[in-house]
């Protein structure tokens, strides 16, 4: 009987940032609990229907802003998924004014959910939205990010803005 051995790499493979929740999700989940407390009772916008048309463009402008963010991360070949490691440090694209893009364009979307709606539930769970992905998502990204690129990655962060 042979015995193999499997040679082994010493060092664990990198991680990512320790990010355990999904953002779309957060920001999905806010708007529901917001949907459901606007049919137990409706609270409307400044301007009712004559809003929704800002809140598409709201949603629009976002949606775009999240979308470039997620190309210009492919189109460096890193990942957009928060828990797996980063290939590169990307300041391209709308990186070079937001150091969140994706998530700026979630909250965006969010808002303009609120006027499409009709209703300022979304605009309170939008808080609670924003609070937790700095908490849970944001931080913890930042951290990791300092950790992976150091001094560069602090140099980018003191110019350049989290959100807009």
């Amino acid at each position: 009987m042979t015995v193999t051995a499997e040679a082994t790499d010493p060092t664990p493979p990198e991680r990512g940032a320790d990010v355990r929740v999904v953002p779309p999700a957060v920001f999905a989940a806010a708007f529901a609990v917001a949907a459901l407390a606007d049919r137990w009772h409706h609270i409307g916008v400044p301007g009712g229907r004559r809003a929704r048309p800002l809140g598409v463009g709201l949603m629009a402008a976002g949606a775009g802003l999240a979308a470039s963010g997620a190309a210009t991360f492919r189109r460096h070949h890193t990942t957009v998924i928060p828990h797996r490691p980063v290939s590169t440090f990307v300041t391209a694209g709308p990186y070079r004014f937001t150091r969140n893009p994706m998530y700026t364009g979630l909250s965006l979307c969010h808002a303009g959910g609120a006027l499409v709606l009709g209703s300022v539930w979304p605009l309170a769970t939008l808080v609670a939205a924003v609070a937790a992905v700095r908490r849970l998502v944001i931080d913890r990204e930042e951290r990791y990010l300092t950790g992976r690129f150091g001094e560069e990655y602090e140099t980018y962060r003191r110019t350049v803005r989290r959100w807009l």
